[in-house]
């Protein structure tokens, strides 16, 4: 490559789930960016069943062109003209009579659900070639404060160089853990609360229910066209149809509050049967049981999340997604949220004025923007599980809890993306300008 054609930075992504292949799919805009995405696994995949997420992060898709595919699978009328749409319908669930509604969430285009493997396969299609590299699970990183690139090592042996990592790799980031270590050993000794994740408390049940056979059973049931909170003491329910209704997507939550923020000593996903899953909703108002006759394979999640991190960023290393900010899965915003990082930081090294040299302060500004909203709304996911079980200071008084759940969501209405690429490139141009002074 001659230098007139040499890109004007290289990037090395560390993880290809959601997080991650759209930051790919986003710096593929710039063709003068060179990018790499490193996968542990053999080939890109999700795991899980059900993915969904609100208007603002629609209209990043749009953005980086991904609708018209999106909307091939998809479950909902993705027209985008702004009307009122449910988000979740809420009810009151664990008695044997039929339940009642206590809120209906509803906002501008609804949401959208997909099964996460589609979802994902339409970054994949997107993505350029030859960026891909599979079986490259990272070992450790060298970011020396006066070197101008990181070196990478895998756990296969082999090596690469970048001019910055982005860890995308999860909850269990690799990335992550050597970031906060490495400031312990500097004499923080207060950042070993950040290192790992933390039990929530709650076990999930995940199963996918074929719509056919719900349908057979009651056509009017609900789960079939209706996102929806069945709520219960200390437990919930949520449904909603994916793969353009041919599935319906079941989330049953259990929560022992009191183990909340505690380590789990136990495999966090395993295997589980349809009876157990059943047996937690036992006396639940017809329509779930009526629901869950329907369940057959089942697995068992012990949900881990994050203590709000500090920070995401050191020298030329980033954190983007889960890896900077898990989250439990009560407000549908995880994967949202790592959609915004990635537009973000993508719409920010893509401008003309970031270069090699200013990589790190370019980064400061993408946390400086993206950090405080994120950990707003993992404080707020974690607080809506207790609302959702009734285990809140607001109890079962309805209308208090209405009135709680609906502000809950007011993160969606403010501090769009584009706002916060204007702020951190005024951040970024005012660095620049006191450099020259």
């Amino acid at each position: 490559m001659s230098s007139a054609n040499a890109p004007k930075f290289n990037i090395a992504i560390c993880g290809g789930g959601i997080g991650g292949l759209c930051l790919a799919v986003a710096l593929s805009h710039y063709p003068d960016i060179k990018v790499d995405v490193y996968e542990a696994t053999e080939r890109f995949k999700e795991i899980g069943a059900g993915v969904m997420f609100w208007d603002r992060t629609w209209k990043i898709l749009a953005k980086l062109g991904l609708t018209n595919d999106m909307k091939k699978v998809t479950h909902v009328a993705t027209t985008g003209d702004g009307s009122e749409g449910i988000g979740f319908d809420f009810r009151r669930s664990d008695s044997p009579r039929e339940g009642f509604q206590y809120h209906l969430f509803s906002i501008p285009n609804g949401c959208f659900r997909f099964h996460r493997a589609h979802f994902l396969d339409v970054f994949v299609d997107h993505l350029p070639p030859n960026i891909a590299h599979f079986g490259k699970r990272l070992k450790s990183y060298n970011d020396h404060p006066k070197s101008a690139s990181v070196g990478l090592q895998f756990e296969d042996g082999s090596t690469a160089l970048c001019d910055l990592l982005v860890g995308c790799d999860g909850i269990k980031s690799t990335v992550r853990k050597q970031m906060y270590e490495t400031k312990i050993a500097e004499g923080q000794p207060h950042l070993s609360a950040f290192v790992d994740p933390v039990w929530s408390g709650a076990f999930i049940y995940r199963s996918l229910v074929p719509a056919e056979q719900l349908r057979k059973k009651n056509s009017s049931n609900r789960a079939l066209e209706i996102p929806t909170i069945y709520s219960g003491k200390s437990r919930h329910l949520i449904s909603y149809p994916v793969a353009s209704g041919s599935i319906v997507n079941v989330v049953g939550i259990k929560t022992n509050w009191e183990k909340e923020d505690t380590v789990y000593k136990g495999p966090w996903v395993t295997a589980c049967s349809a009876e157990e899953f059943r047996e937690n909703y036992s006396g639940w108002e017809p329509e779930v049981t009526e629901l869950l006759s329907c369940v057959g394979e089942t697995s068992k999640w012990a949900i881990h999340a994050l203590r709000p991190l500090p920070f995401w960023v050191s020298g030329r290393v980033a954190l983007l997604g889960d890896a900077a900010h898990a989250m439990t899965t009560h407000q549908g915003a995880g994967a949202g949220q790592a959609i915004e990082d990635a537009f973000v930081l993508a719409s920010l090294l893509g401008r003309t004025c970031v270069t090699r040299e200013n990589i790190p302060k370019v980064l400061q500004a993408y946390e400086a923007v993206r950090l405080p909203l994120v950990n707003e709304v993992l404080r707020g996911s974690k607080f809506a599980g207790r609302m959702y079980e009734f285990d809140s200071f607001y109890g079962d008084d309805y209308a208090s809890l209405a009135s709680a759940i609906k502000h809950q969501w007011d993160w969606l209405f403010t501090s769009p993306p584009e706002e916060a690429i204007q702020t951190a490139l005024k951040m970024i141009h005012d660095v620049q300008h006191m450099a020259r002074l």
